[in-house]
């Protein structure tokens, strides 16, 4: 496959910049894919009975989804329009947003369930002793040291992936780094739950084992929130999904600019990485003048590389209860 192809998303070619972003972000998804295996294998080595350790190796294991979903979405998403898939395959991205959130949902109520029934049943988690390099050592220094491990880590990724999110639109990736920066509290969960064991303080591991449950299905409900809005074609939110996208703003001020546009309405949708943008007005004076519309789609992909896929369409009136700009 060649560069140029690597490069796209859809038929929308990426700004050269970005294009160093793009393959940035996928190095560092590659990063944490060797990251996680190694805290997968080390946390299942000295796991022994803990509920929090559990818990927390679970959450590592459901980890892999986000960045396994970003690296086949932008695949997806880089394939061009053809006859079966006329708009392209960007929603890959929100399809692969979904099945992460499902997924942290899911093993979440799991845990939730788990946890708690140790917790009631008053089960107390054993920890004894192992043989490291010829010294007898209480089970839970290898343990803490293994999560130690996975509590650096995963926050130092997480702000290296924040702004290249960011700068690629990415919800799959911001998602993933979110989740990565909060990580730190799993790990920190899951020690104070090991060391209570070791004080005495059994209840404190099923209690930490809760809480990281909750921390998962917390994930897991906002990746789908976030998901299902932009499959129901919400108005282009930013990244994070805060507040309104501020393109959306600059469309809709570059068409009040206009003096041949009467009144407007316009429509701009999420795909993945990249807007569509759809305009409806109608002409000053009744007149329409073609090399005004094909200007205006050339200053709107202009405006920035997101606004993709645009159509700029004049009608002789606007439907009641379209938003309508006078001028």
């Amino acid at each position: 496959m060649s560069e140029r192809r690597r490069t796209h998303f859809g038929d929308t070619e990426l700004p050269e910049d970005l294009q160093h972003v793009l393959r940035r972000a996928r190095r560092l998804e590659w990063v944490t894919l060797a990251f996680l295996a190694t805290a997968i294998a080390l946390l299942y080595l000295v796991m022994g009975s803990s509920q929090a350790m559990k818990a927390a190796w679970l959450e590592d294991m459901l980890s892999l989804i986000p960045p396994i979903a970003f690296l086949v979405g932008a695949r997806f998403a880089q394939v061009r329009p053809d006859r079966r898939y006329p708009f392209g395959r960007h929603r890959s991205v929100a399809v692969g947003h979904l099945l992460a959130g499902a997924a942290l949902v899911t093993m979440g109520l799991f845990l939730v369930y788990d946890s708690g029934s140790a917790l009631v049943k008053a089960e107390h988690p054993p920890i004894g002793t192992m043989r490291i390099l010829g010294w007898t050592v209480w089970a839970g220094w290898p343990m803490v040291a293994v999560l130690a491990y996975t509590l650096v880590v995963p926050v130092i990724l997480g702000r290296l992936k924040l702004p290249l999110a960011e700068q690629l639109h990415d919800k799959v990736l911001y998602a993933d780094a979110d989740m990565n920066k909060a990580d730190w509290m799993t790990a920190a969960g899951a020690i104070v739950g090991v060391l209570g064991i070791g004080v005495g303080l059994w209840w404190l591991d099923g209690v930490m084992a809760l809480l990281i449950s909750a921390s998962i299905l917390r994930d897991g409900f906002g990746n789908i929130t976030s998901a299902v809005a932009g499959l129901m074609d919400r108005t282009a939110q930013t990244v994070d999904m805060t507040e309104e996208h501020p393109l959306v703003r600059q469309v809709q001020d570059y068409l009040d600019s206009r003096p041949w546009i009467d009144r407007h309405h316009t429509r701009v949708r999420d795909m993945g990485h990249v807007f569509h943008v759809e305009v409806r007005f109608v002409p000053a004076g009744g007149r329409v003048d073609l090399a005004r519309i094909d200007q205006t789609v050339e200053d709107l992909r202009a405006m920035d590389w997101k606004l993709d896929d645009i159509t700029v369409a004049p009608v002789r009136s606007l439907r009641e209860g379209e938003t309508q700009t006078a001028r």
